[in-house]
């Protein structure tokens, strides 16, 4: 009888301290992924629930954009967070959908071979680089857009650097010496 209290004691103790996992181990192990949507769905959404909005910048022809979908994008604590704080979008530099923004409409460009939305080219500042990340605040203004291939543990401190504001209190070497990633 004794034996059976213990271990349903050790059942019980162990399924509580489960339910205290932080929101990084409970990604891990229900392997969360980033919900993506459209740029209209998001700008939707964040009138309804204003969150900020974290745009990826692609093309299907990116070989480091395919890197950062596999590598950076699918890392469960980097998806449970964009999921948490972000509306995801991603946007297809090359895409031919126009997208309304801002009382304008934003149209695919003919530049010969490719091509460019510009949306695109306005959120990216005419720097034409793949993968390029771009961060927007509750109101739809530009905070930072981020070119290049990021890796999971550098990226998981730039989203929680604009997604807990401290951009707007701290400089980036500041945050960085003062942050823990569970992914370092």
């Amino acid at each position: 009888m004794l034996r059976i209290r213990r271990v349903l004691f050790i059942g019980l103790l162990t399924v509580f301290v489960l339910g205290f996992k932080s929101h990084e181990e409970r990604a891990i192990n229900v392997k969360e992924t980033v919900r993506w949507m459209s740029f209209e769905e998001a700008m939707e959404k964040s009138k309804i629930e204003p969150r900020k909005i974290f745009i990826d910048i692609y093309t299907d022809w990116c070989g480091w954009c395919k890197n950062m979908d596999a590598g950076t994008f699918n890392n469960p604590v980097v998806a449970a967070y964009l999921n948490e704080k972000y509306y995801a979008v991603k946007l297809d530099a090359e895409g031919k959908e126009p997208i309304e923004f801002d009382d304008h409409v934003f149209k695919w460009v003919d530049s010969g071979r490719n091509g460019i939305h510009e949306l695109a080219y306005a959120l990216l500042n005419g720097k034409l680089s793949y993968p390029t990340v771009v961060f927007l605040d509750e109101e739809f203004k530009m905070i930072q857009p981020l070119p290049g291939y990021q890796q999971a543990p550098f990226f998981d401190k730039v989203i929680r650097f604009y997604g807990e504001n401290a951009h707007k209190e701290k400089s980036w070497n500041e945050f960085v010496a003062e942050y823990d990633s569970p992914l370092d």
